[in-house]
């Protein structure tokens, strides 16, 4: 049970979650919502709110407002037909019948069979609110609560570039402090090793030379397996990390002028192609090396081979001209370069400084062209450039963000304010269009390039923070990594270097809004079928014909039965809360789901909006809901209590919880599960410590325990329970063993009227430890009995003649098993045996993160998602799977899997 603290407002728990998300099947068509204007709206006011005589609109004769009529209402319903003639003379014509019923049945999600102007007023103020909160995209950054490590061999300096090696595999990263730290960390940030670049020979003491130098920048250079540091010493240092042990290689003097900012650029599809390396200097001068014969190397090799790096002036470069050329192109800027990109598809080198009049410079390298020029009060400290949207960000000590488009500079697109400390660092998320934004008080922003708002603030506690001290920071604060070869199989993120210590932070990679009506066509190919969020729940729908699958990731998708393609799919539909449990109203057109921290929803199934919110007694589990005929829902879980709601005919958002049922204290653990016998008019609920009690609906009290644990012995948790419908129905059949529990492996079959008794059991597995998570039966006849266990088994047994007669005592039988199976990898969590098409089938849902669809013989129909459809119709269409069975049905293994055609 849940002990935490209630919140004085319950409802706050729904406020902070984060919004869900809806996408629909294309083949949906256009959402009420898109297609009826302002004008239609009026119009069919009129009509419903003016008495008329057939489904006539008049336009332009204003009517006073049908105050009540002979049924006490306020305004005159429509059925189907009348709404339809209504729509067309409203709309047009030509306005599909299909898309008028499917409107109708969506406002008319509770199945009343007629449609007002009050129902019609809040489906659309409830879609419209959704739509509007879907215009504002939620930020790419997933955490609140980065993972920060201390880089030690830093000795308190700042960390100067992180950069990211790939090659060879894993990743890694490389960072390089001010004092010339080099250190390697695995990609858990943890570190492998460490060195310093050497200082000049002439201060070598005891063999060791120390580096007195401060280092500006670092570049990763991929196809040679080097790292380039540039240092305030006018040299550049080649550090070689190809080998499991750190060494500078090469060391590269004389220049004029200290480098300031690297770049370097090289074909990652064609490595044996030239290279370029690119230099910003502290007078405004680009430096272009381009590096003629990669696989040779970067420079001419010294014929004797020593300890030391070896040393290359400047001016001597020409000695390499067969391996390396090297140019200057002086004045770009006015003042230090700071930062230095390149675009290979146009050959133009771009760089930025803090100058007033040449703030960032885009410059071809040919020097043919023009270059293009950006003037920004006090200049630009960073920048960054998308070449796909066309788009730069300027940043600097003015505190704002600035965003340009490629040709224009003149005037920016938009200027971003928020920032209270200049700007450090900039970087542009392609993949969901964002920028992210650094500042000196260590603020990281997240702002939305289509709309300009910001979407986030995080500030970054670094344990160097201190109170009235701004915090110390290298030239190059972020390494951003999303879908690139770098991120195989790891999930884009952001690095943020302060002083000596990183920030770990992690990014989604798809456009996140925030709800809505939302079309991607892409999603289902995308996704793979057998690797998707492990299921918690699953259920078929078969007034709609479609199932229902819940995920862990709080995530709910809706497949149609008849093809496997999936309708419509709600993201984050508890926030980032695992969802448990769901079923369906008495309509079967709504959806109500139960998560972990005690929040229920229910949903419209043919649209993905959001009806209802069920006040949340206690922070614990949902574990099980029943819904009874009236549309009165009773959940249990961790709280021990039968709670009701009442979600017949609300019009609120949130419904508040009815604590009527007699139930306090009945429970002493946690109720795992609850199942419903409309025709005795019981429920049954069975907790952890192993007690099955049956409620009497009329009463809303427990009648007896069916099961209960004593001092002396402890009973295994009850797995899940299943009433025999049709034997419930009977009155031949009532009497004997209409309800099933499963319990450690073992089936019981109990009668719930008169005399309680087991009416038979046995154990289903004859592994230890095995269990049946859940059960199933065709409720039109109950001939056969589906169980679905811990180790991805289905077993179905004939009970026909079972638990119909009190079995011998000691005698333990078991009913005939008609078929057995391993179906999936991970535990089963959901079966249910449908009724498709004149025959029976068997949903089955798997914690590996999977659901399919098995004909009773034991072949495969085929995979929720897969990519080829089926035809529930055509058995021709199914994937089936042979197997060797031993003397005891028991798989020996699978012989063949393949598409049927």
């Amino acid at each position: 049970m849940d002990t935490s603290k209630k919140h004085k407002n319950r409802w706050i728990i729904y406020e902070t979650e984060v919004p869900h998300s809806r996408f629909c099947d294309a083949a949906s068509g256009v959402s009420p919502a898109e297609k009826l204007t302002t004008t239609h709206l009026q119009l069919l006011r009129n009509v419903f709110t003016c008495p008329r005589d057939g489904a006539q609109v008049h336009q332009n004769r204003p009517c006073e407002r049908r105050r009540e009529n002979r049924g006490g209402k306020e305004e005159q319903g429509m059925k189907l037909e009348e709404f339809r003639e209504v729509v067309k003379s409203v709309v047009g014509s030509d306005i599909e019948d299909s898309w008028i019923e499917r409107f109708f049945n969506e406002v008319d999600c509770c199945c009343s069979g007629e449609m007002s102007w009050q129902k019609l007023v809040s489906y659309l103020q409830l879609e419209y609110t959704e739509r509007e909160r879907s215009s504002i995209p939620r930020s790419a950054l997933l955490d609140t609560k980065p993972q920060i490590i201390h880089c030690l061999h830093n000795k308190r300096q700042p960390t100067v570039r992180v950069l990211a090696v790939s090659h060879p595999p894993p990743l890694r990263y490389i960072s390089v402090s001010k004092g010339g730290q080099v250190t390697v960390w695995n990609s858990s940030l943890h570190i492998l090793k460490s060195a310093g670049l050497a200082g000049d020979l002439t201060e070598e003491v005891a063999n060791t030379r120390r580096f007195r130098g401060w280092t500006t920048d670092a570049v990763y250079m991929g196809n040679f397996h080097k790292v380039a540091i540039a240092t305030d010493c006018r040299d550049l240092h080649f550090v070689d990390i190809s080998t499991a042990s750190v060494f500078e290689d090469v060391q590269l003097f004389g220049f004029r002028s200290v480098p300031t900012a690297l770049c370097y650029w090289h074909d990652a599809q064609h490595l044996e192609q030239p290279s370029l390396l690119l230099l910003g200097d502290e007078k405004g001068g680009i430096h272009l090396m381009r590096f003629l014969s990669p696989p040779k190397g970067l420079f001419k090799s010294r014929y004797k081979r020593e300890k030391h790096p070896q040393r290359i002036f400047l001016p001597d470069l020409h000695e390499h001209s067969d391996m390396v050329t090297y140019s200057h192109f002086p004045n770009v800027h006015k003042e230090p370069i700071n930062r230095v990109m390149f675009e290979p598809r146009t050959n133009v080198v771009m760089a930025s400084s803090e100058s007033d009049d040449t703030s960032v410079v885009f410059m071809n390298i040919s020097l043919k062209q023009e270059p293009y020029i950006w003037k920004v009060k006090q200049g630009s400290k960073c920048f960054d450039y998308s070449e796909s949207l066309q788009l730069m960000a300027t940043g600097g000590c003015d505190r704002t963000i600035t965003l340009w488009t490629r040709f224009v500079t003149s005037s920016p697109v938009a200027t971003l304010r928020g920032h209270k400390n200049p700007v450090l660092d900039v970087a542009i998320y392609e993949p969901v269009e964002q920028i992210l934004s650094y500042s000196r008080d260590a603020e990281l922003r997240v702002w939305d390039i289509s709309s300009h708002q910001c979407l986030k603030i995080l500030r970054l506690h670094f344990p160097c923070l201190q109170p009235g001290r701004l915090l110390e920071h290298g030239n190059f604060p972020f390494l951003l990594l999303h879908r690139s070869p770098l991120l195989q199989h790891d999930q884009p993120h952001l690095i943020i270097a302060c002083k000596d210590y990183l920030a770990l932070l992690h990014l989604c990679d798809t456009r996140r809004g925030a709800g809505g009506w939302l079309t991607d066509e892409g999603e289902e190919r995308r996704q793979s079928v057998d690797s998707g969020p492990a299921l918690s729940c699953a259920l078929y729908n078969s007034t709609l014909r479609q199932v229902v699958s819940g995920h862990v990731d709080s995530s709910v998708c809706v497949w149609d039965v008849e093809t496997g393609r999936k309708r419509l799919k709600i993201e984050n539909a508890h926030g980032e809360e695992e969802l448990t449990c769901m079923t369906l109203d008495s309509s079967h057109r709504r959806l109500i789901t139960g998560a972990s921290n005690g929040t229920i929803k229910v949903w419209n199934l043919l649209n993905g909006l959001n009806l209802h919110k069920l006040e949340p007694v206690t922070q614990s589990e949902v574990s099980g809901f029943t819904c009874l005929h009236d549309n009165q829902l009773l959940a249990v879980g961790g709280s021990q209590w039968i709670i009701q709601y009442n979600i017949s005919a609300t019009k609120d958002l949130y419904v508040r919880a009815d604590m009527t049922w007699k139930s306090s204290r009945v429970h002493k653990s946690d109720i795992l599960g609850v199942c419903q016998c409309s025709a005795l008019g019981v429920i049954a609920t069975a907790s952890y410590d192993g007690e099955v009690i049956i409620w009497k609906l009329e009463t809303q009290g427990p009648l007896f325990h069916l099961q209960r644990k004593t001092e002396r012995e402890a009973l295994p948790p009850v797995d899940c329970l299943l009433f025999l419908q049709h034997r419930a129905g009977n009155r031949k059949l009532r009497n004997r063993g209409v309800l099933v529990s499963s319990q450690a492996g073992t089936l019981r079959f109990w009668s719930v009227t008169g005399q309680t008794y087991i009416y038979g059991q046995f154990l289903a597995s004859e592994e230890p430890g095995d269990h049946v998570l859940s059960l199933s039966s065709d409720q039109l006849e109950n001939t056969i009995l589906v169980c679905g266990d811990k180790t991805g088994r289905i077993q179905i047994w004939d009970i026909s003649k079972y638990g119909l007669e009190i079995p011998n005592t000691g005698v333990c039988e078991h009913p005939p098993l008609l078929q057995c199976w391993r179906a999936h990898r991970g535990a089963i969590v959901s079966v249910e045996v449908l009724d498709v098409a004149d025959r029976l089938f068997v949903l089955i849902a798997s914690a590996d993160g999977s659901a399919g669809l098995w004909t009773v013989d034991g072949d495969q129909v085929g995979s929720f998602g897969q990519e080829v459809k089926w035809n529930i119709y055509q058995p021709a269409t199914y994937k089936r799977r042979f197997f060797l069975w031993d003397s005891t049905r028991i798989p020996l293994g699978v012989v063949e899997e393949f598409d049927w055609h």
